[in-house]
């Protein structure tokens, strides 16, 4: 399994690594704001994975425990360079900011009451959102177009009833909708199958499951 995603993706340790240095420290505001950076590193420039790819490995990320970056970081590096790469991939992620981290620890204080330093926060926070929207506007089409439109609607208004208004949380959503997705397109299939077969033989077949009955 291992020779076969790293035949699928293949890459080096310096560009995983350096990838995943990049959105470790350009990742500003947690794992949100970091997604849109390994997709971009993961599926546009290195492209270890295509955008279908990718929305799997976001899905399951979200519904496994822990910090989401670092997760998607770990199967990246698997997927590239098997075990020592999620090691490097995870450890090339978190280090550079663990030891800003560090770094920055003993300034803390003047940094969160410098009128440059909340001038700077307030510009990135607009580049943050617009590339979080774009990112969850290209997967709602996406979601659109395999499910259809009305169904993607309605799946759209249940997830944001489910998250929004019953305060259900994120990770029993996902493994529902997990779960329904693992058999949707078999479900549409036996519809289908249903919608086109000829009046009378769908009469013939519910008079027969009557009389059996």
């Amino acid at each position: 399994m291992e020779d076969t995603l790293q035949a699928q993706a293949p890459g080096r340790y310096r560009d995983l690594c350096w990838a995943m240095a990049k959105t470790g420290v350009i990742g500003y505001g947690g794992g949100p704001s970091v997604i849109p950076l390994i997709r971009y590193e993961a599926v546009t420039h290195y492209k270890w994975a295509d955008d279908e790819q990718f929305a799997e490995i976001l899905a399951i990320a979200n519904a496994l425990p822990g910090p989401i970056a670092t997760k998607m970081a770990a199967y990246l590096g698997y997927r590239v360079k098997g075990s020592l790469g999620a090691c490097a991939a995870v450890i090339a992620h978190i280090l550079p900011s663990a030891v800003a981290m560090i770094a920055l620890m003993s300034i803390v204080q003047w940094l969160s009451q410098s009128a440059i330093v909340q001038g700077m926060i307030a510009a990135v926070v607009p580049v943050i959102a617009v590339m979080i929207g774009v990112m969850a506007y290209e997967f709602g089409e996406r979601a659109v177009k395999g499910l259809g439109k009305v169904l993607g609607i309605v799946l759209f208004a249940i997830a944001f009833a489910l998250l929004q208004l019953l305060g259900v949380h994120a990770a029993i959503v996902i493994v529902l909708f997990l779960a329904y997705g693992a058999v949707h397109f078999k479900l549409a299939e036996r519809i289908k199958n249903r919608r086109n077969r000829p009046k009378g033989m769908r009469k013939e077949s519910g008079e027969h499951h009557t009389w059996n009955g």
